[in-house]
């Protein structure tokens, strides 16, 4: 946008016309004497001849250079910024500086800086506070220059702040004032009421932001079968809008994606990690990509992941026959992912308190009848708080007086037992029925071969189908559950053991008490868990990143609120933290707008673009032409002949120059002699460089893992790893190139393209692992965005026809003799280029000629599986956690690298008759 400071000036356009007539005028014609002599030099008269006018061109430039000096004149100004009615009294500036201002935090200190210069004109103190700031940070009075270095020295907060403490303080400064001035620049959201200001203010000066862009995560559900985060965003977004999420583990190593989508229209939006259980309980922080802000981000602390279950039994026969204790199976099926607390005490009462005090996020009570009085008040408080209470029904629960609206069970259940096996009884074991599609047990298939014989019934005038979470097929409930506050009750309607029921000797069991489990709060607090202060581990700033904790935090107890001085972020110590994320889930945003008892109140935008005053440039333009009509002048009279000639000699040498230097440069490009000797003195593996960090570190050490598994089982010793940039570096010295695929990675240039498929052509292989085998296989039907970013990769290539390594390839038997090839992930089978049989030749062999298969293609994450450390230590677990899985996944390396290096000689049987002739078999 451009303004004029002196508009009036622009009417001098109107005399344009008028220079233009006296540029054309031509002076008198000379007056002529004839001579006699002039005829004999007649033929020695030159026949140039004088123009009657001035040349068109000549005329436009000697316009052009009025215009500009008009327009100087008029004081153009580029960005100008609004006008606002200014008082002579001191300035007061309120900044938000909170999360949501680090998108635009440069034009907020822009236009704060425009305000105090202004005030600096006058000569006027400012005042200077921001709604995220210390209680004893100094706001001023200041003079401009002192005021301009404290602005320089602030910085957004990742918190909301609080504009009623720092207008309070303005207010105190100006107490004896009348007729300030007052700049708000607020974020654009609610979050506190500002006072009214009576008559200390005599001009208000409220900036908004022109694109409220609040995007935040306030919560998530780590459920039975995903993690589900919750997001909000500013009511002014209406548009439909999709972003990606990414969870990442303490070492900020990436571990799955999902998307998320708000529809027209919508406020909040959630996103589903469908992650495996043991690849879930790594989840450190889930971020929206691309949005780097403190609300953006969401933090768990270790008690996120794997819980502690704490087992109580009725009985008494627990070690005199271990397969019919009632806790042998779920110890079983519970030990592989949790934690299992079994404290031995003289009666009930004293074993709940003590388990209580190894503060479980599970209590399971096998055949646990009555439950006292002190110890019901215990369990209640312990689940009102978050807790998990699963129990077991068995002849003590049967023999129990129900008790109605009991908070310990589910469900209203009848005394005694129903038997459908024994010789009274005229029923039948019953099977159990299809899981309910909105239970914690949904998706799970069905046992057939599971049946129950023994169970207790709930009262059916009592029973509230919601609370069905799994039932025979003759209707009656196996499975009850009911969230009570923070917690859940649950009860199996049949014994721990295999006496009412083969359910704990099958592995849906195993299934149904992991699901049951992750519907436990991670960490249930006791009274005395409240009131203990953390100090901060780690805190987050402004831009999402964990830091270490600024000299302003301080410790904070689990009710603390999020402020200034209790920022988001981890509290306690590196053993034992907990995460405190600046958002709750009942968040949400609503615009910031000042009440009508406001006066004088001025509505204007933030600076956007420093103002620039044009008219240096605008005379530095004409001083230009006018040198140019100087020289036109000259030109045109035959005094610059010489230097023309001269002029025209250095045109063309400059633009022979200008034609030979990209030649030169070309051949610039190749690979020097040394670099060739480096590259080729040992063999090695290459991989592409994505410029993800992470997904780039994983790659080098998987590779380097892999080497010194090869130097130790084979006679080749690989050289390190080199990263390659396919669209510059010669690809010709590496036998393997291994490609990470990242979907959030630019696009190749057509040239690395071309530079892929001319390497393949000539004989190297690349293979390509797009490191989603979780997600998806690399299926047809695939749609994750690995997959989806390497078939726009190979679109551009001239990629054979694919298939699954058959039994019979090379690639089965080249070292190792393998079935699949297995990486950190497990299922993805290994693309190869079709077998090359035919019908009229079914037994030729895979890959004939010595050929090798230019690309091979997987989704198991092989770097993952080989990465090592320096003492030979794997750096990330596989999934499932096998140590054979990590063999083979090696061996799959080995099998890799040398069908590369050796071709198919394993699979030519050409010479084998003559070989073993000459050795006499």
């Amino acid at each position: 946008m451009i303004a004029f400071a002196s508009p009036w000036v622009l009417a001098a356009f109107v005399v344009l016309p008028a220079i233009w007539w006296l540029l054309r005028l031509t002076p008198p014609r000379p007056q002529t004497e004839v001579f006699p002599p002039l005829k004999i030099l007649a033929r020695l008269i030159r026949k140039d001849e004088t123009p009657d006018k001035s040349p068109w061109w000549l005329t436009v430039l000697r316009l052009l250079l009025a215009s500009l000096l008009i327009l100087a004149l008029a004081r153009p100004v580029l960005n100008p910024q609004a006008e606002t009615v200014v008082a002579d009294g001191p300035q007061a500036i309120l900044i938000d500086n909170s999360w949501v201002t680090v998108a635009d935090w440069e034009s907020r200190l822009a236009t704060a800086r425009s305000l105090i210069e202004a005030a600096g004109d006058r000569d006027a103190p400012v005042i200077l506070a921001f709604s995220a700031m210390a209680s004893n940070t100094d706001i001023g009075p200041f003079d401009a220059t002192t005021a301009l270095e404290k602005l320089d020295a602030a910085t957004p907060q990742p918190v909301a702040g609080d504009r009623n403490i720092a207008f309070t303080r303005i207010l105190a400064v100006l107490s004896e004032t009348k007729g300030a001035n007052l700049a708000l620049l607020s974020d654009g959201l609610a979050g506190g009421l500002l006072p009214v200001p009576k008559d200390v203010f005599s001009n208000v000066v409220f900036y908004t932001p022109a694109n409220r862009a609040a995007l935040a995560l306030i919560g998530s559900v780590n459920g039975a079968d995903a993690l589900n985060v919750t997001a909000t965003r500013d009511p002014a977004r209406v548009a439909p809008e999709i972003f990606i999420l990414s969870a990442f583990d303490a070492r900020s190593r990436p571990i799955g994606s999902a998307e998320l989508s708000f529809a027209a229209g919508e406020e909040t939006a959630d996103a589903k990690f469908e992650l495996p259980f043991e690849i879930r309980n790594d989840i450190a922080t889930v971020s929206i990509d691309g949005i780097a802000t403190a609300g953006a981000i969401q933090l768990y602390d270790a008690g996120a992941g794997r819980r502690r279950v704490g087992l109580i039994t009725g009985t008494t026969n627990e070690g005199a026959q271990p397969l019919l204790a009632p806790l042998y199976y779920i110890r079983e099926a519970l030990a592989p992912f949790a934690d299992l607390v079994e404290p031995q005490a003289e009666n009930l009462d004293a074993t709940i308190t003590a388990v209580l005090e190894d503060r479980p996020s599970v209590l399971v009570l096998a055949d646990v009848g009555v439950i006292s009085g002190a110890s019901r008040a215990k369990l209640q408080d312990w689940v009102n708080k978050g807790g998990a209470l699963v129990r077991f029904a068995g002849p003590r629960l049967a023999a129990a007086e129900p008790i109605v609206d009991d908070p310990l069970l589910p469900v209203v259940l009848r005394t005694g037992e129903r038997a459908l096996d024994g010789v009274l009884s005229w029923g039948e074991p019953q099977p159990i029925a299809a899981f309910p599609d909105t239970g914690p047990f949904a998706g799970l298939p069905a046992p057939r071969d599971v049946t129950v014989r023994r169970q207790v019934l709930a009262d059916p005038s009592l029973l509230n189908s919601e609370r069905t979470w799994a039932s025979l097929e003759d209707g009656t409930p196996l499975v009850t559950g009911t969230r009570v506050e923070r917690g859940v009750v649950v009860l199996f309607h049949v014994s721990p053991d295999a006496t009412w029921s083969n359910l704990p000797i099958s592995g849906t069991f195993v299934e149904m008490l992991r699901r049951v489990v992750q519907l436990a709060s991670s960490n249930p607090s006791t009274a005395k868990t409240n009131t203990t202060a953390l100090p901060p581990l780690r805190t987050l700033n402004a831009d999402g990143r964990l830091i270490q904790p600024p000299a302003t935090a301080e410790p904070a107890e689990p009710a603390t609120a999020i402020s200034f001085l209790h920022p988001p972020g981890l509290y306690g110590v590196a053993e034992a933290f907990t995460a405190r994320n600046l958002f709750q889930p009942q968040t949400r945003f609503t615009p910031f707008t000042l009440g009508d008892d406001w006066n004088n109140v001025t509505q204007a935008a933030y600076i956007t673009a420093e103002e620039r005053d044009l008219r240096g440039p605008l005379f530095g333009l004409a001083l230009g032409l006018i040198a140019l009509d100087a020289m036109a002048v000259l030109w045109m009279a035959g005094a610059l002949s010489q230097l023309r000639r001269r002029f025209v000699s250095a045109a063309a040498i400059f633009l022979a120059a200008a034609i030979i230097m990209p030649l030169h440069d070309a051949s610039a490009d190749q690979v020097s002699e040394a670099d060739a000797i480096d590259a080729i003195s040992q063999t090695r593996m290459a991989y592409v460089e994505t410029g993800n960090a992470a997904i780039d570190d994983v790659t080098k050490a998987g590779i380097e893992g892999l080497n010194m598994f090869i130097a130790s089982r084979t006679a080749l010793e690989p050289g390190a790893p080199k990263a390659v940039d396919p669209a510059i570096d010669e690809l010709a010295f590496y036998p393997v190139i291994y490609w990470p695929i990242d979907p959030d990675a630019a696009m190749p240039s057509d040239a690395a393209l071309s530079k892929i498929d001319t390497y393949m052509k000539d004989g190297g292989t690349v293979l390509f692992d797009t490191r989603d085998e979780l997600l998806s296989g690399f299926d047809p039907a695939s749609a994750s965005p690995a997959t989806l970013r390497l078939r726009e990769i190979l679109a551009g290539m001239n990629v054979p026809a694919l298939e699954p390594v058959p039994d019979d390839h090379v690639l089965t038997k080249a070292f190792f003799i393998l079935q699949d090839f297995p990486g950190r992930y497990r299922g993805g089978p290994l693309w190869v280029e079709a077998n090359a049989k035919t019908e009229a030749d079914p037994a030729r062999p895979v890959r004939a000629l010595d050929g090798v298969t230019p690309i091979m293609i997987t989704g198991n994450d092989l770097a993952a599986a080989w990465a090592a450390d320096a003492f030979g230590e794997p750096l990330y677990a596989t999934v499932p956690n096998d140590p054979d899985q990590r063999l083979f996944a090696y061996r799959a390396g080995v099998n890799i690298m040398m069908y590369a290096l050796t071709g198919n000689y394993k699979s030519d049987q050409v010479h084998v008759p003559a070989l073993l002739e000459r050795l006499g078999q």
